[in-house]
């Protein structure tokens, strides 16, 4: 049995205080540290959840047909929270794409700096005994969750 866990997610952005108001907005992180160019974001229970490291304003931007990290996952409880964080998304003016996956009912965005960004609620408790996920990725209404 392995031991390991995942400790932390560290994110190249340009701009420090943007991507800092972005996750503590959107995933409602608390700044543990700043030092320099680089910023620790906590959960309250992992620490630096995510570290964020400014490159500046002329770093290229994520490459979305390349290899590399897809997006970071935030679960979230109920479906009540699911809507709290679709609306605190949407009133940064993000576009969000909700998604039916059975399993989950997710939303996916991306961050000022086009880093891939997902809150999830996870759904499999709610499935019929022996049913699969299959690869399901339907869209998912907004209103299934209350908005």
């Amino acid at each position: 049995m392995n031991s390991l866990k995942l400790g932390h997610v560290h994110l190249k952005v340009r701009d420090l205080d943007k991507a800092i108001a972005f996750y503590t907005t959107v995933a409602g992180l608390q700044v543990e540290e700043i030092a320099g160019s680089l910023a620790f974001l906590s959960d309250g229970v992992v620490h630096h959840a995510i570290a964020l490291q400014a490159l500046g304003p002329y770093a290229s931007p994520p490459n979305p047909h390349g290899i590399g990290l897809y997006h970071t996952a935030f679960e979230v409880k109920n479906e009540e929270e699911l809507k709290d964080a679709y609306l605190r998304v949407t009133n940064l003016g993000v576009r969000i794409y909700p998604v039916d996956h059975r399993i989950s009912w997710a939303l996916y965005f991306s961050d000022p700096d086009g880093n891939g960004v997902e809150i999830y609620l996870d759904k499999r408790y709610t499935m019929a005994p022996g049913e699969v996920w299959g690869g399901i990725s339907e869209p998912l209404s907004p209103s299934a969750f209350g908005v």
